[in-house]
């Protein structure tokens, strides 16, 4: 074979990886279509049950985040840190700020084992530790109610009650129907048309913020019975450093035996498959 041939195939082999890598990504581009998947993460890791060993996996995993937000690009901030009695962290919730953070992050949401000889063990046995990883959009409290026109149907009507003659003989009450929510008001207080629209508007402003945060509120507790929920009943992931090195996704049996690779941040393959399975 020449060396043109042979530099030819290697540009050929080049161009493949680069297009294969970019279909990869335009799928995964296609799963993160949640609608929470845009934005900020905001991560709880938790110690289980086991004393300074698990707590000691705790603050591993925690690196192991760290570092896997470093390569992303995304930015961190500590929000909670509850460090161990001994070593390690009981506790500890960070943001990940970034485009995708939490459709990314949000497969990691689970119980996360560690199989290995416990370096806080005398007798040196093997120690099977637990964490817990719990991960949620991070939403914006700031709520902006955004009314459109195409969005309301106006009707006006004769006002009845007290008010005289003038409120008998001009249609100047005003109901307003905010055709998404199905929400209804109306104002007839005022004698110009004008005026109790102004108000009306007002009233429906008023009941569509209250509707957005009440999905707000809504949308938190489902998180929180969710994170109940996977506390210590999902296993998702074992890393084991003993007898044997391997790190298994058990949702999509990925194994990798490069296990300080994946603990030093390297979580991607298991992300992507998750994520495209």
């Amino acid at each position: 074979m020449e060396e043109s041939d042979a530099d030819s195939i290697e540009e050929v082999n080049r161009q493949s990886r680069a297009i294969e890598k970019r279909i990869k990504k335009f799928s995964i581009d296609l799963m993160l279509d949640g609608d929470d998947d845009k934005n900020n993460a905001i991560v709880s890791i938790n110690a289980g049950a086991g004393g300074t060993d698990s707590q000691d996996w705790a603050e591993m995993l925690f690196r192991m985040y760290m570092r896997w937000t470093d390569r992303k690009g995304f930015k961190t901030r500590i929000i909670d840190f509850q460090p161990g009695d001994e070593a390690g962290i009981k506790s500890v919730t960070f943001t990940a700020k970034g485009e995708y953070a939490f459709g990314y992050l949000k497969v990691e949401t689970g119980v996360h084992r560690l199989v290995r000889i416990s370096p806080f063990n005398a007798n040196g046995k093997r120690h099977t530790s637990f964490a817990s990883v719990f991960v949620y959009p991070e939403l914006d409290s700031e709520i902006i109610v955004d009314i459109e026109e195409k969005d309301l149907r106006i009707d006006v009507y004769r006002a009845s009650g007290a008010g005289g003659q003038h409120v008998n003989k001009t249609s100047s009450a005003v109901r307003i129907t905010h055709l998404p929510t199905g929400t209804v008001v109306q104002c007839q207080q005022e004698s110009s048309q004008y005026r109790n629209k102004e108000m009306a508007m007002k009233v429906l402003k008023s009941r569509l913020y209250q509707h957005e945060k009440r999905k707000q509120d809504e949308k938190m507790q489902e998180m929180h019975e969710s994170k109940e929920n996977i506390a210590w009943g999902s296993q998702i992931r074992s890393y084991v450093l003993h007898p044997y090195q391997m790190v298994k996704d058990h949702r999509i049996n990925l194994e990798i035996g490069n296990v300080n690779q994946v603990l030093d941040g390297d979580i991607d393959p298991f992300i992507e498959g998750v994520l495209l399975s």
